[in-house]
């Protein structure tokens, strides 16, 4: 059974590609463009890991991340903060909120594949 990622970047190309890439080496997605979005996703979807940016409307990438972490159906679910926010203190603010890893844009296929292979569990 593949495993499930749900990618959450406002940027509809952004997104596109990653899930491409990822549907390509055998993940099934899930989308959200919103951090309410990803939340709502997240809940109602069986997930093995979540790629989130951290700049997103409504609930931004750590807020999200703070709820998904405090929910019983989401705690153990990790999160990877892909965001071209390059800056220590959002890294710092990401894995603070429970994420456990921070990718800065542009990251290559096989630095994503890596990441998430470090975190799922077979």
């Amino acid at each position: 059974m593949a495993k499930k990622v749900l990618v959450v970047d406002d940027y509809d190309d952004s997104r596109s590609m990653l899930v491409r890439f990822l549907e390509a080496i055998g993940y099934e997605t899930v989308e959200a463009a919103s951090g309410a979005e990803a939340v709502q996703k997240a809940l109602s979807e069986k997930l093995n890991i979540i790629i989130m940016d951290l700049r997103l409307p409504e609930t931004t990438g750590i807020d999200a991340a703070r709820e998904l972490k405090q929910h019983p159906t989401t705690a153990h679910v990790p999160i990877i903060a892909y965001s071209a926010l390059p800056s220590r203190q959002f890294k710092e603010r990401a894995l603070q909120a429970g994420m456990v890893e921070f990718l800065v844009k542009p990251v290559s296929p096989e630095v994503i594949q890596e990441a998430m292979e470090k975190y799922i569990l077979p």
